[in-house]
């Protein structure tokens, strides 16, 4: 009898979860230190911009993505998985995309300043409110009684705490936001690569359904990166606006996403696998096109 990705639960103990939780807190961390006060004030001075930024990430990809996996009927552990990548906030991949493309770069920090305080919130309703609409993603999440407050609480220690601690860095003793940031950032990204690539090893048997996987990452992830394109045209964005939310929307943070699966889905399959897959996928789609458009530089 051939095994469903449903049934399979990926190998982990409490210290390898405590290892990763440790390794998205310095993510988060990182991501706070390229933030400020000043750019939360942008929204008074680009108000539709980042509305419509964050209006496609907590609105538009959900829907879209509940869209797939109504209409394509994955998996109910993948479908959970695309929901939970497109419930999560942008990593601070999108900012540094964003300026490869000659994107608003300013825009694109503003706006993840913005949906990273607004995941302590919108990540666990979004989770519940868009898996309620495709049954067998909404059973699976009776099976697990996920607990909505647990999650939230997950997403406070997650995100909540490191933003925190960056962002009073940054304001009080910015000398030492400086002198760590790039060191933070570069060694949390080392660290997430590292353990995705020994969670896949660990767990050689998941490899069999890397294929069908892949797919709806690329899938969800093309689809993510048109929808926040097409957001921002039909709003009447000008061009580099139109990239960084391009790149907001499409650059998920997938080590939140697998800190959940982790914490909250126990390491169940298709959730495990859509997040650690995002985590290599969004490069190999996010740089090219950064680089295409750095040729075509926006119109002043």
């Amino acid at each position: 009898m051939t095994m469903s990705i449903d049934d399979v639960v990926l190998n982990f103990n409490p210290a390898t979860l405590m290892i990763l939780n440790v390794v998205v807190g310095l993510i988060m961390l990182g991501v706070a230190l390229d933030m400020k006060i000043d750019d939360f004030r942008l929204v008074a001075k680009a108000p539709k911009a980042v509305a419509i930024g964050l209006l496609a990430q907590f609105v538009v990809l959900p829907a879209v993505t509940t869209a797939i996996v109504i209409v394509l009927d994955p998996a109910p552990s993948i479908a959970l998985g695309m929901i939970l990548v497109a419930s999560c906030p942008p990593g601070n991949l999108s900012n540094f995309l964003t300026h490869l493309s000659r994107g608003n770069t300013a825009l694109s920090v503003a706006m993840s300043a913005l949906s990273t305080v607004g995941a302590l919130v919108m990540t666990p309703v979004n989770l519940s409110l868009w898996a309620s609409f495709h049954e067998p993603a909404r059973s699976l999440l009776r099976e697990i009684a996920l607990d909505p407050v647990e999650v939230t609480i997950s997403i406070v220690v997650l995100i909540g705490i490191p933003l925190a601690v960056g962002l009073t860095l940054v304001e009080r003793y910015p000398r030492i936001a400086d002198r760590i940031r790039k060191p933070v950032q570069k060694l949390s990204h080392v660290l997430v690569a590292l353990f995705i690539v020994g969670a896949l090893i660990a767990n050689a048997p998941m490899l069999r359904y890397i294929g069908i996987v892949a797919l709806f990452v690329a899938l969800q992830d093309a689809l993510a990166l048109g929808s926040g394109y097409a957001a921002a045209w039909a709003a009447g964005l000008d061009e580099g606006n139109r990239r960084a939310v391009t790149f907001e929307v499409g650059m998920r943070n997938a080590g939140v996403s697998l800190a959940l699966a982790f914490n909250h889905f126990s390491g169940l399959g298709g959730v495990a696998v859509i997040a650690a897959w995002w985590g290599v996928w969004h490069l190999v789609s996010g740089v090219p096109l950064a680089l295409i458009w750095r040729r075509y530089p926006p119109k002043s």
